[in-house]
């Protein structure tokens, strides 16, 4: 097989586990909680990095931002070889009472995006895989990890999030609002994959609170940024199970 285009790997090159941030950057802070840490290929928004957890052999891949990048990603990705998918990431809380720093692990995610609905019917399920979910449930519990677990939406225009929008994603009782999962959920249930998604809250658009509604200079808030890594060791715990 042809060496990937975005991706820039072959078959055999990665793990059949990988671990999606959509930041480049904190592919880097991923690695820094494994051993052995050896960049395999660097291009445009993807950075790919295999490692060792726990003797435990993994790859990390950022995604960018989105789904149509995320959509590559998995494409690629399942084209050399890999079979589980989890990601990474941060995310806007649609819930009162879900605070900054929170952890979102997603049962669905509703399709306010245009990727998936290139590959199949907005009306088909954006879902993970029913054994990664409880491998990200079951290692915050062993972590003495507190996780919101539930719906979340995946939306394609940040800057026309409208209060109409935000409005209804609570009323619907939808946790937070990312990026990415409905896209990696649809394509990893479609070629045979499992997925599943934990994702740090970075503020909460009913509170008022979403990312840059404050002074810091820093794209995530301290509390955010620090609750990142109990995150990636909850992901990291998950991997190993499956």
């Amino acid at each position: 097989m042809a060496t990937q285009p975005h991706l820039l790997v072959d078959d055999g090159d990665l793990t059949d586990r990988v671990l999606v941030p959509g930041d480049p950057g904190r592919v880097d802070r991923i690695a820094d909680h494994c051993d052995d840490a050896k960049t395999v290929a660097q291009n445009r928004e993807y950075k790919v990095v295999n490692a060792t957890y726990e003797g435990q052999e993994l790859t990390i891949c950022s995604t960018g931002i989105g789904c149509p990048s995320a959509a590559i990603a998995v494409e690629e990705l399942a084209n050399v070889g890999v079979e589980t998918i989890i990601r990474v990431g941060t995310t806007g809380a649609l819930q009162s009472g879900i605070e900054i720093g929170d952890m979102v692990v997603a049962t669905g995610a509703a399709k306010e995006e245009g990727t998936s609905k290139r590959y199949e019917a907005a009306e088909y399920p954006a879902v993970p895989d029913y054994d990664v979910l409880s491998a990200l449930v079951d290692s915050a519990e062993a972590n003495d990890e507190d996780v919101h677990v539930g719906p979340i939406v995946s939306d394609d225009a940040y800057y026309a999030e409208t209060d109409e929008h935000v409005v209804d994603w609570e009323a619907a009782g939808l946790l937070a609002v990312e990026m990415e999962a409905a896209a990696i959920f649809s394509l990893a249930r479609r070629k045979g994959l499992r997925a599943g998604a934990i994702c740090t809250v970075d503020g909460n658009l009913v509170e008022g609170t979403q990312k840059g509604t404050d002074t810091e200079d820093d794209e995530l808030p301290e509390k955010a940024k620090n609750n990142v890594g109990r995150a990636i060791d909850i992901s990291l715990e998950a991997a190993t199970r499956l």
